[in-house]
């Protein structure tokens, strides 16, 4: 089973590069069969191809990922996090409050991802 420390860091390194906008590092931290549900209830992206396009047009989109919370473990092979999104909408600038739900594999790799958001997690902090 993958420890404590590796799902933070691996949740941790997701955030990171995110905002380095590095889809192909966000890609390789996912196992080649998994699955992204963002927001959870949208179609279910499989496979890595699938996950490292989703990845491609998120972070074309500029978005800034936060931390609102200390990333959480679990005593089985999950983690959580919450987070921010900082985007600029055209409705102007925004945030989305997420919470993601990773499940992990024994080497450490992401085999699901599902983003807890719906529309009334969605502040508008200023308009253009």
């Amino acid at each position: 089973m993958v420890s404590e420390q590796r799902m933070k860091d691996a949740m941790q390194a997701y955030i990171d590069c995110f905002n380095r906008q590095d889809p192909d590092a966000i890609a390789a931290l996912y196992a080649d069969d998994a699955t992204v549900e963002d927001p959870v209830g949208s179609p279910l992206k499989v496979g890595k191809p699938a996950v490292a396009a989703f990845y491609k047009m998120a972070v074309a989109t500029g978005a800034k990922l936060k931390l609102a919370a200390p990333i959480r473990a679990s005593h089985g092979n999950s983690a959580a996090m919450a987070f921010d999104v900082q985007l600029n909408m055209p409705t102007g600038e925004a945030i989305i409050q997420v919470i993601d739900v990773m499940t992990f594999n024994d080497a450490g790799l992401f085999t699901s991802m599902r983003a807890f958001w719906g529309k009334s997690d969605m502040v508008l902090l200023k308009a253009p």
